[in-house]
């Protein structure tokens, strides 16, 4: 199995508000480059997912805010496949302060596979190498 390091980088001035808070929509963002390194780090660039015929629509996403990030905070996200099916997949993340190590978001997302006609996908017998990437990562800790 690979080994997965959380998501990093800096907030950058165009995501924040007048506040110099990172606006609360950026959080959802984050999430989504935060899947796409995973899925980078476990050895199945996105681009693969989708040159194969495969897309993964959100069904759901939240997010719980704990404390704003500011303009140029480093911060680390933490995320953790916590169920799949083949047919689904839910994650949960966890955005922590490289500057404090507080807990400044947490969430999920919940997506489906299709096919480019968004048609659900069964990736198990399908897509193999699709499917055996996400089971193998299932409730695997992203290391600290």
């Amino acid at each position: 199995m690979n080994r997965i390091r959380p998501y990093e980088r800096k907030v950058f001035y165009y995501e924040t508000d007048k506040m110099s808070i990172m606006h609360h929509s950026n959080y959802i963002r984050i999430f989504e480059e935060t899947r796409v390194h995973y899925l980078n780090e476990a050895g199945m660039p996105f681009e693969e997912i989708e040159a194969a015929g495969v897309l993964m629509p959100v069904l759901s996403v939240e997010c719980s805010y704990k404390r704003p990030l500011t303009f140029d905070e480093p911060f680390a996200v933490y995320p953790k496949i916590t169920k799949f099916n083949g047919t689904t997949l839910h994650l949960s993340y966890r955005i922590v302060s490289r500057k404090t190590g507080e807990l400044c978001a947490e969430g999920s997302s919940s997506h489906c596979f299709t096919d480019l006609d968004m048609k659900p996908l069964r990736t198990k017998n399908k897509y193999p190498d699709i499917y055996k990437i996400f089971a193998d990562y299932l409730n695997y800790e992203i290391e600290e």
